[in-house]
């Protein structure tokens, strides 16, 4: 993931707290170093939930070093992947989820989404 996977709100959209000294420090590894909490969740915490594709050349080229990343890139249509890209490098669909006592609320269950 070239982003992070979500960050908490509360007085501020991308409130902050993710790290704190009783949580383990923030990795320095591709694909780590962009979580935003080592954290575990509470109840009452509201954080989003953000999971994205997105469409980097350094990926899809495979020059990751596979001591981070171990995938087939020959599973994937680079014809259709590059015609995508000239219109949009990826997308991302974020929830704003509430914790409870036994799970989550979300509470952007109800916003339309349409491509």
């Amino acid at each position: 993931m070239p982003h992070g996977l979500g960050h908490f709100i509360g007085l501020d959209v991308h409130d902050v707290g993710g790290y704190l000294p009783t949580t383990p420090k923030r990795s320095d590894k591709p694909g780590l170093k962009n979580l935003r909490t080592a954290r575990i969740m509470q109840k009452h915490m509201c954080i989003t939930i953000e999971p994205g594709c997105y469409f980097r050349t350094f990926l899809l080229n495979g020059e990751v070093s596979k001591e981070f990343y171990e995938f087939d890139l020959s599973y994937l249509c680079m014809d259709k992947i590059n015609e995508y890209r000239e219109e949009v490098g990826g997308v991302r669909i974020e929830d704003v989820v509430l914790i409870t006592e036994t799970g989550i609320t979300n509470m952007s269950a109800d916003v339309p989404r349409t491509v």
